[in-house]
């Protein structure tokens, strides 16, 4: 596949000192931020990432076949067979480059994105589910998987990469998929990794402390996240939390239509939670009182977002209220396992910001037996903010009678010395019912052999991974896995 030089250039801003008769003749064979990826014919985008320049391997990249450069500041010494395209931003450019590339397929989709701190994945897949039951062809971008209609593509980011984006959602095109769903992560936000993308509708869900490793400072990750909804157009729409203090915020300056959901505050889309089940919640939504198979305040969140979404999307109010009442919890998202030998309760969640934690421990306190006791299992992943190293244990000591601080994804950091940043935050009376644990499977079977008839055990941090980074090296692993393996062991 080819593609003209000057089409894929369509609606940029850009320099150059090359003819325009060069640009309209020039077919360009690929795309690439690659410079090991290029062949002859690339077209080589040097972007200026975290740990790279990619203005360093131009050269090297030329020397392999690319026939055209796009940087951000042009060379000093231009070789004179290459064309150089100067622009502000070569991330951003990359983006929309890539979606001419695959013929613009969100034009054709209606793709709804979702941001925030947590909630992304549950609201994505539910509304995925939600819209396959009513008899749409759909695709999915989520953090677990990538689907289109039935087919399962592995992800390896909450969002991937501009060119592997717009390749999905040309195949979602492809596939006769009318909806998309997908997550919309403040990394890929700040990257401009979805650059390019059209959107018929954002979701705001929370914004709590996370990335700040990445972000620096909270305001920059709030600016990411509102930056989403600053570019959404007027025959879009922007659904937003007005629970959450920074719900406002993200409504600021979008052309979008504004709409809301909450709990408590006034909002376009409202329920209140009747009564808490292990298995349920009875909430009333719409005028009518729902039986949902969500457990938690914050999937109630979750799904007063799906509802606001799926009405706004066009679909009949008794059919969304049906599809609610049938939706069911996302893999790694409050899962839970029941001992049938012992007769104790363990959930695996995702929960791996203070506030997730914190929510989902409130939420099984709620559901608890009078005389039944919480244990946690706890980790904190390496090279990633440790400021809320000590803010996860404190969280999780809060609330929880034993606390097992644990390995998550070390990654390339010490797992002794990230605990023992965890262990910081503990009060001396803390301490004293805190175990610290670094295996993580064993973490886990220590918990089970701990609780008793009615206890709940929270397995947090990874939630639906089946792996586990331990020096720079991944491992099968699995908590659910070791979870019913312990089972199968207990008499």
């Amino acid at each position: 596949m080819a593609r003209k030089l000057v089409d894929l250039l369509q609606g940029l801003s850009y320099k150059t000192t090359s003819p325009v008769e060069e640009l309209e003749q020039t077919e360009i064979l690929q795309i690439t931020e690659d410079s090991r990826r290029v062949e002859p014919g690339t077209l080589f985008v040097a972007l200026r990432g975290v740990h790279a320049d990619g203005h360093l391997f131009i050269p090297s990249a030329i020397e392999a076949g690319a026939v055209a450069v796009l940087v951000e500041e042009l060379p000093l010494d231009p070789q004179p067979h290459i064309l150089y395209i100067e622009v502000e931003s070569t991330a951003e450019a990359l983006g929309i480059m890539s979606s001419h590339w695959y013929g613009d397929p969100s034009e054709e989709l209606t793709v709804i994105g979702v941001t925030g701190t947590n909630g992304k994945t549950t609201i994505a897949t539910l509304l995925f589910r939600l819209f396959r039951s009513a008899g749409y062809r759909c695709g999915l971008i989520s953090t677990v998987c990538n689907y289109v209609e039935d087919e399962a593509i592995p992800s390896t980011h909450t969002t991937p990469s501009a060119p592997e984006l717009q390749k999905l959602l040309g195949r979602m095109w492809d596939a006769g998929c009318t909806h998309v769903f997908m997550e919309v992560s403040s990394h890929a936000l700040a990257q401009h990794r979805v650059a390019g993308v059209h959107y018929r509708g954002g979701i705001f869900t929370n914004l709590t402390r996370d990335h700040l490793d990445y972000h620096g400072t909270f305001a920059e990750y709030l600016r990411a996240k509102k930056s989403f909804f600053d570019q959404l157009d007027k025959e879009a729409f922007a659904l937003t939390n007005v629970d959450d203090k920074n719900g406002l915020v993200m409504l600021q300056n979008t052309r979008a239509e504004k709409y809301s959901y909450a709990l408590r505050s006034a909002a376009d889309y409202r329920a209140e939670i009747l009564e808490q089940y292990p298995y349920g919640t009875q909430i009333r939504i719409g005028g009518r009182e729902v039986l949902v198979r969500l457990v938690g305040e914050f999937n109630i969140y979750n799904l007063l977002a799906v509802y606001g979404a799926a009405l706004l999307l066009g679909v009949a109010k008794e059919d969304v209220l049906i599809q609610l009442s049938q939706l069911t919890a996302v893999d790694g998202r409050f899962q839970s396992f029941i001992s049938e030998k012992r007769g104790y309760i363990a959930i695996v969640d995702y929960a791996h910001t203070p506030d997730a934690l914190a929510n989902i421990l409130k939420t099984i306190q709620e559901l608890k037996g009078r005389k039944a006791e919480v244990l946690c299992v706890v980790g904190c992943g390496g090279d990633r903010d440790r400021g809320k190293r000590p803010i996860m244990a404190q969280e999780a000591a809060r609330q929880s009678d034993r606390v097992i601080l644990t390995s998550d994804n070390p990654r390339s950091e010490d797992p002794q010395a990230i605990i023992a940043e965890m262990k910081a935050g503990l009060s001396p009376e803390d301490l004293s019912r805190t175990l610290s644990i670094t295996d993580r499977a064993e973490a886990i079977r220590t918990a089970t052999m701990l609780a008793k008839a009615g206890d709940i055990i929270l397995i947090a941090g990874k939630g639906h991974e089946t792996y586990q980074e331990i020096a720079g090296v991944r491992h099968h692993f699995d908590d659910r896995e070791i979870l019913l393996e312990q089972f199968a062991h207990e008499v």
